[in-house]
């Protein structure tokens, strides 16, 4: 086997080696080269910059595109306050019917939610106690007759001459007491409501019509025909004027001082999205509720399209007037500790923290009691990077 020797370069292979070498070689120069003579990559600088009780931020600083300052505005129109109410009927136009005597309810002629008008007839009742009242009523009748037939007989003879004039006396006397009772038993009629039409005859008992005291609407109706009425201070029914209704507002104590008869209101009731209904406080409780210590303020609203309901919810909001103060975004408040603080461009992008009593809220701003005064310029925006 013939065995083989490697051949050796030739003088063209040497030289194509050498240049690609050569290449190499200036490839690595002019790398360094460049390298060598770029300017060093600067040092990032610092975000914030503490001088004394001083917070700078630097120029180049990032903080910079995440602060927003704002100068301080002045809050002059009134602090408004958005409070919980209810629509309730006017007292005032509002008639509980309470049946004068016991007995049983014999119809009814209403339904809850009607419209009555005044001296309609909204229910009968039958009752031994009237019967009895009346029977009372028409024995002493009976007895004044008697007796003023007696006081004629009585001068009659005693003009003839056949008695004294004590048995006048006696006579008139008896007339007086006769016409008292009488009196006091139309009076208990009366107090009843059963005298006239307000009484008819019965079995074994008088019925009595019971009327609408005022025109108005079946708010609440407590029993239904054949139940026996045996309280005497149970309420029947109650007829409610709703022309005219209440807001009654719950004001926390805080704020009783702040609220009058006469200041403007609006209120928004929740059946009713996106409108609003503007009035005036009308009334003002003296006391405060002991359970939730708050005072009752009433609104007047007429009703003529029957909106306002009854027991409907609704938001009342009261302007509760104030003296001018500093108002600034709530955003721009910071917690420190236990203290609320801001921070004042004391020089362009140069902050001191001072601290502030804030005030009430309005809406996203807050008014400041003390601690800033309006014209001042305060980071709103990205201060807790300030704070940290």
């Amino acid at each position: 086997m013939t065995k083989k020797h490697p051949q050796p370069l030739l003088p063209r292979g040497w030289l194509a080696l050498g240049l690609l070498a050569g290449a190499a070689l200036l490839l690595v120069l002019t790398v360094y080269r460049a390298h060598a003579s770029a300017p060093p990559v600067a040092a990032p600088g610092p975000l914030l910059v503490r001088e004394g009780n001083r917070l700078v931020v630097p120029a180049g600083s990032a903080l910079r595109d995440r602060l927003r300052v704002e100068t301080v505005g002045d809050a002059a129109s009134a602090h408004e306050v958005a409070l919980p109410a209810t629509v309730e009927a006017d007292p005032a136009r509002t008639a509980n019917i309470v049946p004068p005597l016991t007995g049983k309810l014999v119809e009814l002629k209403v339904r809850l939610g009607d419209t009555v008008r005044r001296g309609q007839l909204l229910a009968t009742i039958a009752s031994p106690d009237l019967a009895q009242a009346v029977a009372d009523a028409q024995k002493a009748r009976d007895a004044l007759d008697l007796a003023q037939r007696a006081l004629v007989r009585a001068r009659g003879v005693n003009e003839a001459g056949s008695n004294a004039a004590k048995d006048v006396e006696a006579a008139q006397s008896a007339v007086a007491q006769q016409a008292a009772e009488l009196q006091r038993s139309e009076m208990r009629l009366r107090t009843l409501g059963a005298e006239g039409s307000g009484v008819s005859s019965g079995r074994g008992s008088q019925v009595l019509n019971i009327t609408a005291p005022m025109a108005g609407t079946v708010t609440a109706l407590n029993a239904a025909a054949g139940a026996n009425l045996n309280d005497a201070n149970a309420v029947l029914m109650t007829v409610s004027n709703l022309e005219a209704v209440w807001v009654t507002v719950n004001v926390p104590e805080n704020l009783v001082s702040a609220v009058a008869p006469g200041q403007n209101a609006v209120v928004a009731l929740a059946a009713y999205p996106g409108r609003s209904f503007s009035g005036n406080v009308a009334f003002v409780s003296a006391v405060l509720d002991a359970d939730s210590r708050r005072a009752r303020a009433r609104i007047v609203f007429a009703n003529p399209e029957g909106l306002f309901k009854p027991n409907m919810y609704a938001t009342a909001v009261l302007g509760v007037p104030q003296v001018r103060q500093p108002q600034v975004p709530a955003s721009a408040l910071l917690m420190n500790n236990d203290s609320v603080s801001v921070f004042v461009e004391a020089a362009p992008w140069t902050f001191v923290r001072r601290a502030v009593e804030p005030g009430r809220e309005d809406g996203d701003s807050v008014r400041i009691r003390s601690g800033l005064a309006a014209g001042e310029r305060v980071v709103v925006r990205g201060g807790v990077l300030l704070n940290d």
